[in-house]
Parts: structure tokens; sequence; C-alpha cells
């Protein structure tokens, strides 16, 4: 198919298996708040016979191939590397979640967003939508989440404290808006890849970019790139298992150059049944448990997230005193807080730390808006303004001043 064909390339790739697709959301624990959004569109072009034991196939065909995967069971080991250009949660003192500091340490929602930073090794085991385990491994300790049918387990061996909730329970709260433990918080290729092709927008192109070995199995590479500038997304790449169409390895480089962003894969995969023990679990003797009723309120919601379809700039549009300025890989949210600005930490209360790190991530900028502060990352960029304007975007700080002055 030629590349041209457009209009029908892209509604063609957009219908397949749609449904079928399970959408997560990646929690970054990022200094700036907000989301920003870009959407996939899909233009299939041949791959290239780059391994001659694996037949040619269009970026449709393997989209198609993803979104009909029924695999249920696997286990393996995964590396998972997240460089945002942010300090190391350890040197955040504080504000970093702590291993053994509070009742609530072995919470999934505490220790889940080291994976945000650095490199970690994750073992990994799933038997259906009701039965996974995610283990990471650390030096010295080992810190699992096990959820088994109702049963949501969460064990901390470093400081031998264990956190248990009832999804039954937690279920009442999700007509809330409030998920239950854990979900929502994608460790797996497969879930990363979900984000990036739940929606379709003719500002991207796809393409099969050859194949590769990972884990030691044929895979399919599939790369997804901006076809506009301005964005800090400079490319995704999904290493797809080319016989059972799970993706296998998740790589989102910036367009600025340099290591990746976020590159997750497994090193060892096997889609045998795991064992039925694997999700069975017990708090050691001496442990001390933290029991979940529902109740508590979760610090992190779903609407937080990465751009390029990790987040939802629908959101944006419905809050109050929100826009979004511009579409797929270089939309920007608006935010109108009608404030001040960036409100000063009291010193003399503690907070004089907080507003050396705020500081520190910090440029200032002025223009037709007036004056402001662009906090930068790797990825997610944001302009807060003296008015109390707040741009998001996973775009350049170039975009977001220009944003700002347009006015619109």
């Amino acid at each position: 198919m030629a590349p041209n064909d457009s209009a029908q390339t892209t509604d063609e790739a957009t219908e397949p298996g749609a449904g079928r697709r399970k959408a997560t959301r990646y929690l970054v624990p990022v200094a700036v708040a907000g989301v920003a959004a870009a959407t996939i569109g899909l233009v299939p072009a041949l791959a290239a016979s780059g391994d001659p034991s694996l037949p040619k196939i269009s970026a449709q065909q393997l989209i198609e191939k993803m979104a009909a995967s029924d695999t249920q069971q696997l286990s393996g080991t995964m590396k998972i590397s997240t460089d945002l250009g942010l300090p190391g949660l350890g040197s955040l003192g504080s504000f970093a979640p702590k291993g053994g500091g509070s009742d609530k340490s072995a919470a999934p929602e505490a220790k889940l967003t080291e994976l945000a930073s650095g490199t970690h090794t994750l073992r990994i085991a799933a038997d259906g939508p009701d039965r996974q385990k995610v283990s990471i491994l650390e030096d010295a300790a080992e810190y699992s989440l096990i959820r088994n049918g109702d049963d949501v387990w969460a064990y901390d061996s470093a400081s031998n404290q264990a956190y248990h909730s009832q999804r039954a329970a937690a279920g009442a709260g999700e007509e809330h808006g409030r998920k239950a433990p854990g979900e929502g918080m994608p460790t797996t290729p497969k879930a990363l890849a979900d984000e990036f092709l739940k929606n379709a927008d003719p500002t991207t192109a796809v393409s099969v970019d050859g194949t590769a070995q990972i884990a030691g199995r044929d895979a399919y590479q599939l790369l997804i790139k901006p076809k506009q500038s301005g964005s800090t997304i400079g490319a995704v790449r999904i290493a797809v298992d080319a016989k059972t169409g799970v993706p296998l390895k998740f790589t989102l480089s910036p367009s600025a150059g340099g290591k990746a962003v976020v590159d997750a894969g497994f090193t060892k995969v096997d889609f045998s049944k795991p064992s039925a023990s694997t999700f069975t679990f017990s708090p050691p003797k001496g442990a001390k448990v933290t029991e979940d009723d529902g109740k508590q309120e979760r610090s992190h919601k779903a609407e937080q997230g990465l751009p390029g379809g990790l987040g939802n700039l629908g959101d944006a549009k419905k809050a109050k005193n929100s826009k979004v300025i511009g579409e797929g890989w270089t939309a920007i949210a608006e935010f109108d807080t009608g404030g001040k600005g960036i409100p000063k930490a009291d010193e003399s209360k503690g907070g004089g730390d907080a507003q050396k790190l705020l500081d520190s991530l910090g440029s200032k900028v002025s223009g037709k808006f007036g004056k402001g502060t662009v906090f930068t990352t790797r990825l997610v960029n944001a302009l807060i303004t003296d008015n109390g304007k707040v741009y998001v975007g996973a775009v350049t700080k170039d975009a977001l001043v220009a944003a700002a002055n347009s006015g619109r």
C-alpha cells in the first residue's frame, strides 16, 4: 500500500481490535503537575527483510496481531530503565517514598513510583486477569505485589511490612473514580504499548522497522514517530513477538537524543502457565500488616500520566478553566488556576528544601504573557506564568512559550 494513501490507511488502522485493547496508565512522579497527550495515527509500511526467518508484515497487520493476542499466561524477568532528567528519588530526601519509614511503606502507590527513576529488575508472572505477580528485585531485598482473585497483597522484605486489600472492598471506591491498589500501574511492555496504540491520529507515522531477538525470541520492531516538530518525543519502538503478538520490549527515545527516557523489556520470558503457588502469599512471622478497608484516598489520579497516549487530554477539556491547544504530539493543556503563579514555600515551616527543589528544576522566561517559570524534564515540560496560567505538554520550552504568547 502506498504511503500517501493517508485517508484509507488511517481509517483502517483505527478499526481492528480497538475494543480489545486494554489501556492502563503509567503514573510518574513528575515535579510539575499536569497532563500532556499525543495520540497515535497509523500509517502502514512494509517491513524490511532484516531476518529471513520472518515473513514480511505491514504495520497494520502487526498492530492487528498485537490486538488479537490472547496470551493470558506468562512469566519472566524484565529490566526497566527510566531517565526523565529529574533528581533520583533517593536525592529528594523527605519528598521521596520511604522503604521503611511509615505504616504504609508496603502500599503499591508508594513503592511502585520508584520505577520512575533509575534501572530496576522485575520478575513478572500472570495467569489471566485475576492472578498476577510483580516483584522488584533489589540488592538485598525484594518488593512483591500479588493479586489472587479479590485479594491484593504487597510485601516489602526490607522493612518486613505487608499491605493487604480486598478488591471487593476497594471496588466500593471505584464508583467514585478510585481504583483498586496497584490498578493502572503498567509494569510490562504490553501495558506501555497499549497506551500508545489505543488512540489514532494522522499526526503519527507507524512502520515496521526490521526485526530483533528479544529474550531469545524472534520479534518485529514497530516504529512510531511524530510527523510534527516541536515534540520532546523522538520515537517509540515496540518489539513484538512474532509468534504470540505480545510486546516484548518498549523504548521511548527523546527528540533531543541521548539515552532512552523509558526502556522496558524482557530478558527472559516463558508463555507456559505459572504454578498456582506463585500467587499465594501469607505474611512472614513478625511482619507488620496494614489492612486497606477501601476508604483511604489514593494519592495518584488516573489522569496523571505521560504524553503519547499515557494520559488523557480529554480530562483537560472537561475541567473548568482549561483547554487544549493544538493536536497530536504537540498538544498543550492550558489550565487557569486563578492564582498568582507559584507560591513561595515558608522556610520557617520547613519549606526551604521544597523551594530549592522547585528552583533547581525551573528557568525564568518572559513574553507577551508576562513572566513565568518553565519546569523541564526530558519528556514533560510545564510553564507556570505569574498570572496563574499553566501550560503542560510533551513539547519543547519554545513551544510552551509560543502557546502562552498566542493567548489562545
